[in-house]
């Protein structure tokens, strides 16, 4: 007669055993990996940020009040802005350029014009493609956002 082999040495409880072992370790190597790549929060205070969007309302049609149009020229090396119509604004910009998926291309300049009114950010790096374009007054009572499909050496009218 022969005698039983131990659990340890037959291959079905090893089976039954690597099964659950193995969705253990993808459930843990999913959790460290939604863990060290966590998205960017969008908005620590939505409320405030809601409230805020009655403000950016008011703004926008207090630009279409004044009749603010602005022309804005882009190459490679830089964007320059000249306003067009509405009641003749000198004082400086706030110029936000906002990419709908890569936060760490976003960035913002105040500029103030030169001699003939010309509003212009040298760029430092390429900005083709979309991107959220926002003219605020340096004042902040009135603001022009419109998106843009940027383009080498094109001009595009913001109103």
């Amino acid at each position: 007669m022969s005698t039983p082999q131990p659990w340890y040495k037959q291959f079905w409880p090893w089976f039954l055993i690597i099964l659950p072992m193995c969705a253990v370790v993808a459930s843990i190597n999913l959790f460290w990996v939604a863990f060290t790549n966590q998205d960017p929060l969008v908005t620590e205070d939505y409320y405030k940020e809601g409230k805020g969007i009655n403000i950016d309302l008011r703004k926008i049609k207090q630009a279409k009040q004044l009749g603010m149009n602005y022309l804005l020229e882009f190459d490679d090396k830089y964007v320059e802005l000249s306003q067009q119509g509405g009641e003749q604004y000198l004082a400086g910009l706030s110029i936000s350029f906002y990419h709908p998926t890569l936060e760490e291309r976003d960035f913002s300049q105040i500029v103030t014009a030169d001699a003939n009114g010309v509003y212009r950010i040298d760029l430092t790096q390429t900005i083709e493609g979309p991107w959220d374009v926002r003219i605020e007054g340096y004042d902040q009572t009135w603001r022009i956002q419109q998106r843009v499909m940027l383009k080498d050496d094109q001009q595009y009218w913001l109103n």
